[in-house]
């Protein structure tokens, strides 16, 4: 047996690995505390099934998120009366002011014309012409328009056979309005329907049922001739014969 050198030192051994730590032992549940005397416990409820798998082959592989559109703004809420397939509030408001605004005035106009007395500008029923040596013969149409009347001066009188006056009223005996002289044709001519009379007074054609009617005409106590439209002659009662029917010169 040959000893080994002093100087050679023996190989080291490795240094020891510390050991895992033990596992600590499973925590134990304390038992539950026995149940009191003549208490039931309660059961517990069963497990709800499982939802079923929802097949998203050939679809999808994960579930998108719902896409949300930008909200468009609110409009303001209409009127409930500005519903009207017509007409709206603001317009039923100008109709019932335009009415109200007429019925006012209306009451107002009448009120006014109550303040008034009803009278009529009616022309006087008497008048004075003038004097005889005025007038030429034929037609004079000066008191037409002031006072209705034609003042005719014949040599013969159809009805009074002799020279003188007669006044005609300037209304159609058909449906009441004013002929017109004709000097050319000697006659009054009606525009309305075609009447024609002639300067007697007499008609002759169109629908005019009897001739023109003469006013009472005579001398006043100033000589002049006064005429009165109050008192009237037709030719059809046999009226032309009347001494106040025709003046006499």
């Amino acid at each position: 047996m040959t000893d080994e050198p002093k100087d050679s030192k023996a190989p080291e051994s490795p240094a020891p690995v510390p050991a895992a730590p033990a596992a600590a032992p499973p925590a134990v549940k304390p038992a539950a505390p026995a149940a009191a005397a003549g208490h039931v416990p309660r059961p517990t409820p069963p497990p709800k099934p499982a939802a079923p798998a929802v097949d998203v082959a050939g679809k999808t592989t994960s579930i998108a998120a719902p896409v949300t559109r930008a909200a468009a703004p609110a409009k303001p809420a209409a009127d409930a009366d500005d519903t009207s397939p017509l007409l709206t509030r603001r317009m039923w408001l100008g109709v019932a002011w335009g009415a109200f605004s007429a019925a006012s005035a209306a009451a107002l106009a009448a009120t006014g014309r109550f303040m008034f007395p009803n009278v009529l500008n009616e022309p006087p029923q008497q008048f004075r012409a003038g004097f005889p040596n005025e007038y030429g013969m034929g037609v004079d149409e000066r008191w037409k328009e002031t006072f209705g009347v034609w003042l005719v001066r014949t040599p013969d009188d159809v009805a009074q056979r002799a020279s003188g006056f007669y006044a005609l009223l300037v209304t159609c005996t058909h449906l009441g309005c004013t002929p017109n002289y004709l000097a050319a044709e000697a006659k009054f001519k009606c525009p309305c329907h075609g009447s024609g009379f002639r300067t007697t007074g007499i008609n002759f054609e169109g629908p005019a049922p009897r001739p023109l009617e003469r006013a009472r005409i005579v001398l006043a106590d100033d000589g002049q001739i006064l005429i009165d439209k109050s008192r009237k002659f037709q030719f059809e009662l046999g009226q032309w014969v009347d001494p106040e029917a025709f003046l006499k010169v």
